[in-house]
């Protein structure tokens, strides 16, 4: 029972972070926001993440994840209420930042759950089936945004995330106490760069950083390039679903995938596809076109978020398993409040297809070091 409440929790918040950004990303262009703006927009939802994830880790280790997942699921769901009745790029800053609340609350608190009610044996199949509910999330949080917005219109759609995040609320306060409590006792001596070092951790977290950067890019440039050649709400939200949709199918398979390849040879194989997809979308306008690509991009990046989060826990010191998952989701968000900026500025500059071809090199390089060898010591 505690790992199906895990689970479901994991659909309902990641679902409701994943539609406030493409909610919040189609609601700042239709105010006229031009592609820096909307960077800018984007790297704010990582703001809180960068800042708080190690710290949630931490605390979750020492006192459990119950009031900490409370503690984002709330705030996320007040601060989607701003757009609704405030309109503007102001309110819509201030949502995209609780937003980040949401998911460093609970996207690390839901992932050390996973490590710590799993016995080793079943590390694997858990963690894939943990991943399996982030893609039905993915794909769910782009069609609910889209579809909420044709129907609806921009701000009634805040208001439907508002109702979507306060679902885990009431589940935590019926079911929570199921789930495992903390021990004051976690988080030994030493400081975090004897953690990253002596287990190899900094690669994992190098290597997570550039599947985050692909999987963001795609999903920030996507609604972008697609406004730009004049496909609706709704076309967006479905080409954005398909990669989620592909990642779901991968990840049934991924722990036999896992067992025949090994993590560091699949790993490579994802960045590989994930460039090959990146590469292919500027030349493209069908909708149709865009979601196979689309697809094919999700059969690739879906298997790396669960494999770096396993090497992750995998490599991380007894009782600082939260510590080390709140690490890589640091690292993630230095990546994603960096890059849509970064790239933003690439775009405006130089247009579309150079921001394609861009993270195309930056993921067909994490596949050569991916390939190169081990990428952290196993425990």
């Amino acid at each position: 029972m505690p790992l199906y409440l895990t689970f479901t929790l994991a659909l309902l918040t990641i679902t409701c972070v994943q539609a406030g950004r493409v909610l919040f990303s189609l609601y700042a262009l239709h105010l006229g926001a031009d592609p820096f703006t909307v960077g800018i927009l984007a790297g704010t939802s990582s703001a809180l993440p960068l800042l708080l994830s190690w710290q949630v880790g931490r605390l979750s280790d020492r006192f459990g994840s119950r009031l900490l997942l409370t503690i984002g699921a709330a705030g996320g769901a007040l601060g989607m209420l701003a757009p609704y009745y405030i309109p503007g790029l102001p309110a819509l800053y201030l949502a995209a930042v609780t937003n980040g609340l949401l998911f460093a609350c609970c996207s690390v608190s839901l992932q050390n759950l996973v490590g710590l009610l799993s016995p080793p044996t079943d590390r694997s199949k858990n963690f894939s089936n943990f991943s399996l509910m982030a893609s039905a999330a993915n794909f769910l949080g782009p069609l609910i945004a889209g579809f909420s917005i044709d129907l609806s219109g921009y701000g009634v759609a805040c208001l439907y995330l508002v109702l979507l995040a306060l679902a885990p609320i009431a589940m935590l306060a019926i079911w929570g106490n199921l789930l495992p409590g903390g021990s004051r006792n976690a988080s030994p001596a030493g400081s975090v760069r004897d953690m990253l070092t002596d287990s190899g951790l900094w690669r994992v977290m190098a290597t997570s950083s550039l599947v985050v950067t692909g999987v963001v890019l795609f999903q920030f440039y996507i609604p972008i390039y697609g406004h730009s050649i004049g496909l609706s709400a709704s076309v967006i939200g479905v080409v954005l679903a398909i990669f989620p949709g592909a990642a779901f199918v991968v990840r049934m398979f991924l722990p036999r995938m896992i067992s025949l390849f090994g993590e560091d040879k699949l790993l490579a194989y994802a960045f590989f596809m994930g460039a090959a997809g990146l590469m292919l979308v500027p030349f493209f306008q069908s909708a149709v076109t865009l979601g196979l690509i689309s697809f094919a991009f999700g059969i690739g990046m879906g298997c790396g978020q669960p494999i770096t989060i396993m090497m992750t826990f995998s490599s991380s010191e007894e009782g600082r398993s939260g510590e080390a998952l709140g690490l890589r989701i640091t690292a993630n968000h230095l990546a994603r409040m960096l890059v849509p900026v970064v790239f933003g500025m690439i775009g405006s500059a130089f247009g579309v297809f150079a921001v394609f071809w861009a993270n195309a090199l930056m993921l067909a390089s994490g596949g050569v070091l991916s390939g190169s060898g081990t990428i952290a010591r196993k425990k």
